[in-house]
């Protein structure tokens, strides 16, 4: 269920922000809906009586966390998309499950099972399926996009496996807050120095659509998705992640009007048989 979550709230994340950077460039819209989240979870937090203080032998720890987990992830897959369209971006970044499989097995010995591997092959299956004739072209001149998405892509993965073999012991929301808030913060930096803002001419839609993305896709997915890493084996966590471009591409037609045929239902199909298989418990 935490998986699901993820997947709605990250997948819902990319129509939002498609429209949102008709408004705003792509490091702002980011960086300020994060430390927003970080903010207002922290607010909350400290209200319910959450502690926030972060012991002085955990800072390297949660800063690279922090680095992997969220910097990395949105700042090198932002950048990528300078070269990639959105599905080429999408199909390198979702590749995330393999890296985890291949990473998890030296670092935190979760040897893929049969059963892992065939989930792998569905959920994989389902993103090919998705992206399919989309128009996808390979060539030197976007060589750097895809370096970059790759990378995105390895860096998350190894976030998430470091995470399991080393885990932060600290309340949830608490992690979530530092590590989106410590996450943004070099993309906040960097913003003025690589695009123009205008939050003045900003509509209300898209000041909606931010914080649509600091709470759920920010907030909420991130709690969900730290929740479900601490209950899972860390390949099969990140094969659920695997439901997000379905969840984007569905969420794309129905708020966007973009058409939904078969191959977008084929691939959620194979994309939840494939998550189902990877989380159900042995008999």
């Amino acid at each position: 269920m935490l998986l699901v979550l993820t997947g709605l709230g990250w997948g819902s994340n990319w129509p939002a922000l498609q429209v949102l950077l008709r408004e705003m460039p792509p490091l702002a819209a980011r960086s300020y809906a994060g430390l927003a989240s970080s903010f207002v979870f922290g607010l909350g937090a400290l209200a319910f009586g959450v502690r926030l203080a972060v012991p002085r032998p955990l800072w390297g720890r949660l800063a690279l966390y922090a680095a992997l987990n969220v910097t990395a992830w949105m700042g090198l897959a932002t950048v990528g998309l300078l070269w990639l369209s959105a599905a080429e971006a999408a199909t390198l970044a979702y590749t995330m499950p393999v890296w985890a499989a291949l990473l998890a097995w030296p670092i935190l010995g979760e040897k893929p099972s049969l059963t892992k591997l065939l989930a792998l092959a569905l959920g994989i299956g389902g993103v090919v399926i998705l992206f399919a004739g989309r128009g996808l072209d390979v060539g030197l001149a976007k060589l750097p996009g895809m370096l970059l998405l790759l990378g995105s892509a390895m860096f998350f993965a190894l976030g998430a496996v470091l995470a399991k073999r080393y885990p932060l012991p600290m309340h949830p929301v608490a992690a979530m807050v530092w590590q989106v808030g410590l996450g943004c913060l070099p993309l906040f930096l960097l913003s003025p120095f690589l695009e123009t803002v205008r939050l003045s001419e900003l509509s209300p839609l898209g000041w909606f659509l931010m914080a649509w993305m600091a709470v759920v896709a920010l907030g909420i997915a991130y709690l969900a998705w730290f929740g479900a890493l601490a209950r899972l084996p860390a390949s099969t966590a990140t094969i659920g992640t695997l439901l997000v471009p379905i969840v984007a591409v569905l969420a794309t037609g129905l708020l966007l009007g973009e058409p939904l045929g078969l191959r977008e239902w084929s691939a959620l199909g194979f994309t939840l048989a494939g998550v189902l298989l990877a989380t159900r418990r042995p008999a």
